[in-house]
């Protein structure tokens, strides 16, 4: 592959790829948190707890497309002190939201439109919400502002591991919690799970939680622990940022050494075959090893197809990573990825699509001979985490599809072979509503069994919370650039196209859904009948009425979320 663009090459308006270099980079910093001036804020927010670090923020998620400025943010040092943030927010008619990494797409946190002056305080947990201690040889406490890879880290030390776990490190385990976050895996043929694992989200390893809660009794709100087997802990479990939970207590097992090889010469038409058509299936690997995923290109025919097994020794071939993220070519926008991009941005040349698909996929192929990351083995933590903040920062929807394992191929056949349809009767119209991938993944869901605990609770709204018939979750998402004009048109149909094809099928909290011809979770009948009837009416407002229990003045709540959980 032959990078045809000098670097400095003008895009209109100003923008080079180093200028594109840079607004990533500019998105992919931590928010700059600038002290409060003492009389602003004995002004503007009276009797503001003493000692608790007050800050004016700016908000960025993942994308840059909810953004606010110069809103209230406060660092507590320790549970106690969001208490007081919290009781304070109260008596004064703010709404707290908790922020961790920022690093999701739906409007759980803020949405778009909020100003600085809006009732809104921003509550930071990565400061120091961050603690880690082993309460026993399974037991991990955690304070939820702790990155997932700092998380990892610590386990590793003391011999454990998770048996999947989300590609980006920086996720917080709060964030990853309140929307069920989830990495890839289901049993491969033979496989007996570890004591201490489990094949479904994050949320399923809860064994108790600390959450900040209305107590009727005292009239006040409260520090409380929730243990797995009490009822409204169900809805705590993946609660959308609809409660803010300070601290878990995880049910861990022993840590294992994965090999991850990576490969781009099955054809997507071979991959994806209808079941029984044979070859290189995906339905192969997962027998084989029960860890894949595909990263399809659009408009390319060779998927970047990953495929993880458990290897307590390293084979011959394998390279040693001591360290995540070892895809250097993804983590950082190669050169002509960004000249492609940036054009398509600046120029609106969308038609570029095809060309931006290839090249993504040329960087990948080449990438993977030259760092020897074609064939990698380690510790857990080192190939389950392969995504930096300095990534391209791309749109992204998402869905996972409940079914039976025997049906995987089936579901991925019949929505692959959709895409491909439509994308390209709309290329032949002129249209490129995909710049991205095609991303699947596979795993198991939220058997309470997993946690080892008598009376588990199901995480209520989990995506993967188990249903009658479905034993898998297949997880689809689609990913282009923002503002790709008809991604919105496009992405709907694949929308509807899932919602009635596949009965199982539920939104992924933390990306694109409720699609209209224009925008995204605006879809009324999505919002109001198809998420709700996906988990069971009696499900779905039975956690709704906990979550309005515990926080019965809306003080964990958003405008977005106060129209999207309501009961039936």
């Amino acid at each position: 592959m032959t990078d045809t663009s000098a670097n400095n090459t003008s895009w209109g308006d100003g923008w080079s790829r180093r200028t594109f270099l840079r607004s990533a980079a500019v998105l992919a910093a931590v928010p700059v948190l600038l002290a409060a001036d003492p009389a602003e804020a004995a002004a503007e927010l009276p009797d503001f707890p003493a000692g608790v670090a007050l800050y004016r923020s700016a908000y960025r998620n993942w994308v840059g497309e909810i953004t606010a400025d110069g809103l209230w943010a406060c660092a507590p040092a320790d549970a106690g002190q969001v208490l007081a943030v919290v009781d304070w927010a109260w008596r004064n008619s703010r709404r707290v939201r908790a922020r961790g990494a920022s690093h999701g797409w739906s409007p759980l946190t803020i949405t778009e439109g909020t100003a600085a002056d809006d009732q809104v305080l921003l509550v930071d947990t990565t400061a120091h919400l961050t603690g880690l201690s082993l309460e026993s040889g399974s037991l991990v406490r955690a304070g939820t502002g702790v990155t997932l890879e700092a998380l990892l880290t610590f386990l590793e030390s003391h011999g454990l591991g998770l048996t999947a776990a989300p590609a980006p490190g920086d996720l917080t385990l709060g964030g990853a919690l309140a929307v069920d976050a989830h990495g890839t895996a289901v049993p491969a043929d033979g496989e007996e799970p570890l004591p201490g694992h489990t094949y479904g989200s994050l949320s399923n390893l809860v064994v108790s939680l600390t959450a900040v809660v209305w107590d009727e009794d005292a009239g006040a709100y409260v520090l409380r622990t929730f243990g797995r087997d009490e009822a409204d802990c169900a809805a705590l479990l993946t609660h959308l940022g609809r409660a803010l939970v300070t601290e878990v207590v995880l049910r861990v097992g022993a840590n294992s050494n994965l090999r991850c090889v990576s490969r781009t010469d099955i054809p997507a038409g071979e991959l994806f075959a209808a079941p029984g058509s044979g070859g290189r299936t995906l339905d192969g690997f997962l027998t084989r090893s029960g860890r894949v995923e595909a990263i399809w290109f659009a408009f390319t025919e060779y998927p970047w197809l990953k495929e993880w097994s458990v290897a307590p020794a390293k084979p011959l071939t394998s390279r040693h990573v001591t360290s995540p993220y070892n895809y250097p070519f993804s983590d950082n926008v190669p050169t002509v990825v960004a000249d492609l991009a940036g054009r398509m941005v600046s120029d609106a040349a969308w038609y570029l699509a095809p060309v931006l698909g290839n090249a993504q996929l040329d960087v990948a192929a080449l990438g993977l001979v030259t760092t020897l990351s074609s064939d990698i083995w380690g510790p857990s933590k080192n190939t389950l985490l392969y995504i930096r903040p300095t990534t391209l920062r791309i749109n992204a929807n998402g869905y996972a599809v409940l079914t039976e394992r025997g049906e995987v191929q089936r579901v991925v056949h019949e929505f692959t072979s959709f895409y491909r349809e439509r994308l390209t009767a709309y290329a032949a119209s002129g249209r490129f509503p995909v710049n991205g991938s095609v991303e699947i993944r596979v795993t198991g869901l939220d058997e309470p069994g997993d946690v080892g605990v008598a009376g588990a609770q199901v995480p209520s709204l989990s995506a993967v919370r188990p249903r009658d018939g479905a034993d898998t979750a297949v997880w689809l998402d689609v990913l282009t650039l923002p503002g790709t004009p008809y991604a919105e048109a496009f992405l709907r149909e694949l929308e509807r196209f899932l919602f009635e094809r596949f009965e199982g099928t539920r939104v992924e909290w933390s990306k694109g859904w409720a699609y209209t011809e224009s925008g995204v979770w605006s879809d009324e009948e999505v919002l109001g009948v198809r998420i709700p009837d996906s988990f069971g009416g009696a499900v779905w407002d039975g956690a709704v009425g906990v979550l309005d229990r515990l926080d019965p003045h809306g003080v964990f709540g958003n405008g977005f979320l106060d129209g999207v959980l309501v009961r039936r």
